[in-house]
């Protein structure tokens, strides 16, 4: 008679999701949502591609520090969209969620509290590419742009990486500002600083008192990295602006961590 072996299964514990997989997902669903909000998707993507359709394609025969001005445009306006989509993607979106409630239902989800920021920078650096690519489709097509490819892949990539110290910015407005007043607030410093950063118009057309003022601006700083790709920066080394940007940058993310100290205090005493 053969004996029975009394063999005890012990049960593999349970896996969650991997965190790849819930970084990814929170990403996905975060460019969906602002992408299928018509408001986001026509003021950020669509309005650089016309303004460099009216502007630039206006003044196609001209040129302005040694280059075409549908080429420079390709610098300032693709500066004045990533700009854009940054500010408006983080500032707005995480003050209208502080108001609705969604950061507290974030903070008991099973989630990683880092997953809800990266989400919203990998949605501003997509919707960045986005602009950047239809401004190059346009130049290449009906603005007449010829550059060697490695000028077209440096500006692409100045930026695309510009729009993260902007989401910082962003950031820190979102976390400054209610929900109702986010857009109006971020509309009144943004226009005027666009502005006199030089991304309408060449800074070297602007008055002095404007031209001495650009270099206390960050989009300033953006728009001459870019331009410096296709040869037509108008001052100062980038090793300069890149510096001038970096403390931009950890100024803004100090006061959004101020912000969100100032918040949590609120909400949970």
């Amino acid at each position: 008679m053969t004996a029975l072996t009394d063999v005890r299964v012990r049960p593999e514990p349970a896996r969650g999701p991997s965190l790849v997989r819930i970084y990814r997902t929170e990403a996905f669903h975060e460019f969906l949502k602002l992408i299928r909000v018509p408001m986001f998707a026509v003021s950020t993507l669509a309005f650089p591609l016309m303004f460099y359709v009216i502007f630039g394609l206006t003044f196609a025969d001209q040129t302005t520090r040694g280059v075409g001005v549908t080429t420079y445009m390709l610098a300032t306006y693709g500066a004045f969209g990533v700009i854009g989509a940054a500010l408006f993607g983080f500032g707005v979106s995480v003050a209208m969620e502080r108001g609705q409630g969604w950061m507290r239902l974030k903070r008991v989800a099973p989630m990683p509290p880092l997953a809800y920021f990266v989400a919203k920078v990998f949605m501003a650096t997509s919707v960045s590419a986005l602009i950047v690519l239809g401004l190059f489709a346009l130049g290449a097509t009906v603005g007449g742009v010829e550059m060697s490819i490695d000028r077209w892949v440096s500006l692409a990539l100045v930026l695309v990486a510009g729009a993260l110290p902007f989401a910082a910015m962003g950031l820190a407005f979102g976390y400054l500002v209610g929900p109702n007043s986010a857009p109006a607030v971020l509309n009144l410093v943004w226009l005027p600083m666009a502005f006199a950063s030089g991304l309408w118009i060449p800074i070297s057309q602007l008055p002095e008192i404007v031209q001495a003022a650009a270099p206390l601006l960050p989009p300033y700083h953006l728009a001459q990295l870019a331009l410096g790709t296709i040869g037509a920066a108008e001052g100062g080394a980038a090793f300069f602006h890149l510096a001038a940007l970096a403390g931009f940058t950890v100024a803004f993310l100090a006061v959004a961590a101020w912000g969100f100290r100032r918040d949590e205090g609120k909400t949970y005493g």
